[in-house]
């Protein structure tokens, strides 16, 4: 075995500022990855190659045919199964490097989640497509003080930045310094190429944090335009505030309490809200099925993990911790009531 593992990472072993002593520590550290879509494929696959110990994915989504032009993890075969993105991740990471343990977690993250998935973690990666999540992320790195580290990209640009406690800016202290919201993949698309900066940007500051290298660390958020052959780097230590919520002299953390939590939310420029219930439940998914077939306006398809109702409107897909995905409006009250019809 020990032969097998100086082969199959000799090449970073024989990196001088890493070596065997980076390649060790990080094997004994456990990664957290928010999102398994463009980014979280990218991040999570290099990370398994690097021989990270622990990898832990949670995503709410499944994979899709658009899907396939960026997130380099699933294939057609994923698609036409619309697995969940985690677990078609997992099996693929796993696959890929069988040494390194791998957790998928199908489900939408939200503060309890989050601080029951992070708590024995190392690092946060963030491959999440909104702020809200963000958010949470960041209010539970403080609070536990784990790093994370943000990634973001849209177009041809991207942006990332590490967050450290005690030591960074945090991601509440920027608001309102740097630009959040406008475009999304899928409003102004995206060039895979991007992705892969951003995810290349991400996962070398991780190996950097894991392997204990932090005198390395670029400590300023960069940015870039691959179209416009542009990019920059942005000092943020002045940014730091101690009156800030989530990290400063007497934090609340305000994105943990269930009133900053969104139980339904439109997802970005995808046509499709999201349905959260208020309180744990267990659906089971059987049964939803069966009652389901008896409805003369849709047609049922399920696999393990979802029921996908769909009729000539609306297609609505309800997962097991009684999640909906409600494809075909905007409208936050109409798919409200599509979940209360069918579900109940």
């Amino acid at each position: 075995m020990k032969e097998y593992q100086e082969s199959r990472y000799s090449r970073q072993e024989r990196f001088a500022p890493f070596g065997v002593s980076g390649q060790e520590a990080i094997m004994d550290r456990h990664v957290l990855i928010v999102g398994a879509g463009a980014l979280g494929s990218a991040v999570a696959e290099t990370l398994v190659r690097a021989g990270v110990g622990k990898i832990t994915i949670a995503d709410r989504d499944y994979v899709e045919w658009s899907n396939l032009q960026r997130q380099q993890l699933f294939t057609e075969q994923d698609a036409e199964d619309q697995l969940p993105k985690a677990e078609a991740a997992r099996i693929r990471l796993q696959s890929i490097n069988s040494e390194v343990r791998i957790e998928s977690h199908i489900m939408d993250v939200r503060a309890e989640e989050l601080a029951d998935l992070a708590i024995s973690c190392d690092l946060i990666m963030d491959a999440t497509d909104n702020f809200d999540t963000r958010l949470m992320i960041n209010d539970i790195s403080q609070k536990l003080n784990i790093p994370w580290i943000y990634g973001g990209c849209v177009g041809s640009t991207g942006m990332s930045y590490t967050f450290i406690p005690d030591q960074t800016p945090c991601l509440n202290c920027l608001l309102g310094t740097i630009p959040l919201g406008g475009d999304t993949c899928d409003t102004a698309g995206i060039l895979p190429q991007a992705v892969q900066v951003v995810a290349a940007y991400q996962t070398l500051e991780a190996m950097k944090l894991l392997s204990g290298n932090t005198n390395m660390l670029r400590m300023k958020l960069i940015s870039f335009d691959l179209w416009r052959n542009e990019s920059f780097e942005m000092k943020l230590d002045s940014a730091r505030k101690v009156d800030c919520p989530s990290c400063g002299v007497d934090p609340v953390y305000p994105y943990l309490t269930t009133s900053n939590q969104t139980k339904s939310e439109v997802l970005c420029g995808r046509d499709t809200v999201q349905i959260r219930p208020a309180r744990k439940i267990k659906l089971d998914l059987s049964m939803l099925a069966d009652r389901l077939k008896g409805l003369p306006e849709g047609k049922i398809s399920q696999n393990p993990h979802m029921v996908i109702f769909e009729m000539s409107r609306y297609r609505l897909v309800f997962f097991a911790d009684g999640r909906a995905l409600v494809h075909g409006t905007s409208d936050l009250i109409e798919a409200k009531n599509l979940y209360y019809r069918y579900l109940g």
